[in-house]
């Protein structure tokens, strides 16, 4: 399988791991001269380029997006319209527009587009998903979800106060399919309306907030930016509260901030006793070796991309479903600058 990499710092990463699950790396751009001396060195024998253009010509069979953040849907729809495969990182688009042309670029092409949200495929969110899709929660009322960094302010200020850089250009909402992406994959829901609130008023930027109301009635809480006293490791927390009982990921470091508490109160059960429990997901591995926890979410993803390429899979997040994660920041975004009243998310469930 034949693939090429756009963008080259995220990129050069997901280009390793693209090798070690069986991919050809054979081209990759980037507009940065230093990525591409870098990436010269770890990918020998492939076509190095600043335009991405030249990629539509070397008979790919798919394609990786890690360019900018807030640049993916023009390229994804340009390398569908070639029959190239594509695996697309967040976000899907920026505006309802730009994700209804992405949908009917992908429903039209003979390739197929995936979304590399692997924070689907992390473990705690398996877990979870799985109690879910096993009744044991009963309906789904609440789910919550947390992508945040403890960063100190000088370097929060670095990160999102350059202008030069997607995430100086990005509303404070726009950065949510960590979030919103495992809710939508765990409930099995679309997004209906969303209203956003920023953490504090004197740092619009640093963090939000947002409560996304969903098509089967459940609510869901998303806070994802810069607050402190999170764990280390992967900064994600999921809590999925139904009418029997609770699974969410436990706050803690190393290893166990990627296992899952269950809690059943005793009126749920025969015995009438109340029953909790740690869950640790069953490691993944590569190469007849575990695969770090922190890149099991990446890895999958791409055994997934490949699945769908080499033999038919369907994609693990298909256009619609990444079209909808990322307008609901659009639509959180517009619920700011409304003063946080509740905005309707575009259908695009079709």
């Amino acid at each position: 399988m034949r693939v090429g990499v756009i963008g080259l710092r995220m990129g050069l990463f997901l280009a390793g791991w693209c090798r070690r699950v069986g991919m050809d790396v054979v081209a990759a751009c980037d507009l940065d001269a230093a990525r591409r001396k870098a990436a010269r060195e770890e990918l020998p024998g492939a076509v190095l380029t600043d335009r991405w253009e030249d990629l539509l010509d070397l008979r790919l069979d798919g394609v990786v997006l890690a360019n900018d953040f807030d640049a993916h849907a023009p390229l994804a729809i340009a390398f569908l319209e070639r029959g190239v495969h594509v695996l697309s990182e967040c976000a899907a688009c920026v505006d309802a527009d730009e994700g209804r042309l992405l949908i009917a670029a992908a429903e039209r092409s003979t390739a197929t587009y995936s979304f590399a949200e692997n924070y689907v495929c992390h473990p705690h969110v398996r877990l979870v998903q799985q109690a879910v899709e096993a009744g044991e929660l009963g309906r789904v009322c609440l789910a919550e979800a947390d992508y945040l960094h403890g960063m100190s302010p000088a370097h929060v200020a670095a990160l999102i106060g350059d202008p030069d850089s997607w995430r100086g250009r990005i509303p404070a909402t726009a950065y949510c399919t960590h979030t919103v992406s495992p809710v939508l994959a765990v409930t099995g829901a679309w997004p209906l309306e969303v209203v956003a609130f920023q953490a504090h008023e004197a740092d619009p930027g640093q963090a939000v907030v947002m409560t996304v109301r969903l098509s089967t009635g459940a609510l869901a809480v998303t806070r994802h930016g810069f607050l402190q006293g999170e764990p280390e490791s992967h900064w994600s927390w999921l809590s999925v509260r139904g009418t029997r009982a609770l699974a969410e990921s436990v706050r803690a470091l190393g290893e166990r901030a990627w296992s899952v508490r269950v809690r059943a109160e005793g009126w749920t059960r025969s015995d009438g006793v109340t029953h909790e429990e740690e869950r640790v997901a069953p490691p993944l591995t590569l190469d007849g070796g575990p695969v770090e926890r922190q890149a099991e979410g990446t890895v999958r993803v791409l055994q997934g991309f490949r699945a769908t390429v080499e033999h038919g899979e369907p994609p693990l997040v298909p256009v619609r479903p990444a079209v909808a994660a990322s307008l609901v920041g659009v639509a959180g975004a517009e619920s700011l600058r409304n003063g946080s009243r509740p905005v309707r998310v575009p259908d695009v469930s079709g």
